[in-house]
């Protein structure tokens, strides 16, 4: 399976932001987005005004970084939102969230994205009493997330259960962190989603 290698902090850099891509490491001080505030490379000291396609091109790429998605897959999910009837851009951010890497992230199963790849990849996680060992794997409402019974006492997975109970959980997940389950109450709404992205530029990069 293809992968992304290059240096996450490097990948925020070039976006301008932080995308939270080492989880909780992202809050430290010593953070590149912070000490270097523009983009990497030779001539990232440079500012430059952006064309419109630059700027449709970079939210694209912000986007698909913050899930982890590659560029084919990305633009399947696309694709498959721009058939579907409704607003395009809220739809395609609603797939992207179903994944069930992300759905893990969100209910503190795991620090980041990558690291609940990797739990689902090394198939630590049952849905509805079946062992999932696919990160695209699409929840839905209703779905009943929890570890396998020999993976609940991991050390990682108690930690990061730990720091669940203090962190916020969105409306349309439900966790009980005593019995380690997690429940999909709705697909969420654009409301609901607390990306910093604009999809209306990504649904204009792909219509042009």
């Amino acid at each position: 399976m293809a992968r992304q290698m290059a240096p996450v902090c490097r990948l925020c850099r070039r976006e301008g932001e932080k995308l939270y891509l080492k989880g909780d490491k992202c809050f430290s001080d010593k953070c590149p987005v912070d000490r270097r505030t523009y983009p990497p490379g030779q001539h990232g000291r440079e500012r430059r005004k952006l064309s419109d396609y630059a700027l449709h091109l970079r939210e694209k790429q912000k986007l698909r970084r913050i899930y982890g998605v590659l560029e084919r897959q990305f633009r399947r999910y696309y694709y498959d939102a721009a058939r579907k009837k409704g607003v395009t851009g809220e739809l395609l951010l609603q797939t992207l969230e179903m994944r069930l890497d992300n759905v893990l992230y969100r209910l503190g199963f795991a620090a980041s994205r990558p690291q609940a790849r990797q739990l689902v990849n090394h198939g630590h996680f049952l849905v509805n009493g079946r062992k999932v060992d696919i990160p695209s794997y699409q929840v839905r409402p209703g779905d009943v997330i929890k570890p396998k019974p020999a993976s609940m006492s991991l050390d990682v997975l108690q930690a990061n259960m730990e720091a669940a109970r203090q962190r916020g959980l969105p409306e349309w997940l439900e966790l009980d962190p005593d019995q380690m389950e997690g429940r999909v109450k709705a697909v969420p709404t654009r409301d609901q989603i607390d990306t910093n992205v604009k999809e209306a530029l990504i649904v204009e990069f792909y219509s042009r």
